[in-house]
């Protein structure tokens, strides 16, 4: 039986599900200085947290000189991957929560991230969680526009057969929300304490509902939350 406000559970991977920011924006920064452009951690994870690096190709050729085509997205997804392969955790009580999640809306959840879909799907086996989303992995890359664009979320409702509108979206980047909102979803914002995440003032001002930190809140905030007459325009 779900909740009588939504009828599906969408959530973003990277930084909702597992802890990868980190490591794939390590790498990222570390082939931007090698081609000559010199960023703090900080300051990478601040201006592609929650985007493809493939739609950052203009900035990033601005600032280097280096045309990000498919030899250069090839070396970046290697040495991603041989990352997270590494070091890559699961979000503390993102797996219970899930689990869940899974169970009370009966499998009608869905995974939608903006990164390519081998990148999701080894994550998702890493951490466990593959038999919760098992044929409903959707990413950003095989739709026609990336977040903050829509189509990611879209395809999910759509997969799932649910209005896009009785959709539950969990976002912990701007980027995300602005997708989830402008695909006519109700976004929760996650945003616990230290880096890879944008702040809960980001995060609402972008369209997020409600702003948590704790993934072991999730469950319960799905289940107790009330609609207002129009969410996204207060």
């Amino acid at each position: 039986m779900t909740n009588s406000t939504f009828d599906a559970v969408l959530f973003d991977c990277d930084g909702v599900l597992v802890d990868s920011e980190p490591i794939t924006n390590g790498v990222l920064r570390d082939m931007l200085e090698e081609a000559g452009w010199t960023l703090s951690p900080d300051e990478c994870m601040r201006l592609f947290i929650g985007k493809a690096v493939k739609d950052e190709a203009r900035l990033i050729h601005s600032k280097t000189g280096k045309t990000i085509d498919e030899p250069w997205m090839i070396e970046f997804r290697k040495r991603r991957d041989v990352g997270l392969c590494g070091g890559l955790l699961v979000i503390d009580g993102a797996l219970k929560a899930v689990a869940k999640i899974h169970e009370t809306y009966q499998g009608r959840i869905a995974c939608a991230s903006g990164a390519d879909r081998s990148k999701v799907e080894l994550q998702l086996s890493m951490c466990g969680l593959t038999p919760y989303f098992e044929g409903r992995i959707f990413s950003g890359y095989e739709q026609p526009r990336s977040k903050p664009f829509p189509d990611v979320y879209l395809a999910a409702a759509a997969a799932l057969s649910v209005d896009a509108k009785r959709c539950a979206v969990v976002e912990d980047s701007v980027t995300g929300a602005s997708a989830g909102v402008a695909a006519g979803c109700t976004v929760f914002g996650y945003s616990p304490s230290g880096a890879g995440h944008s702040s809960p003032t980001a995060l609402l001002a972008a369209g997020a509902v409600h702003v948590f930190s704790d993934m072991a809140e999730l469950p319960d905030l799905l289940n107790n939350f009330t609609s207002p007459a129009s969410p996204h325009h207060p």
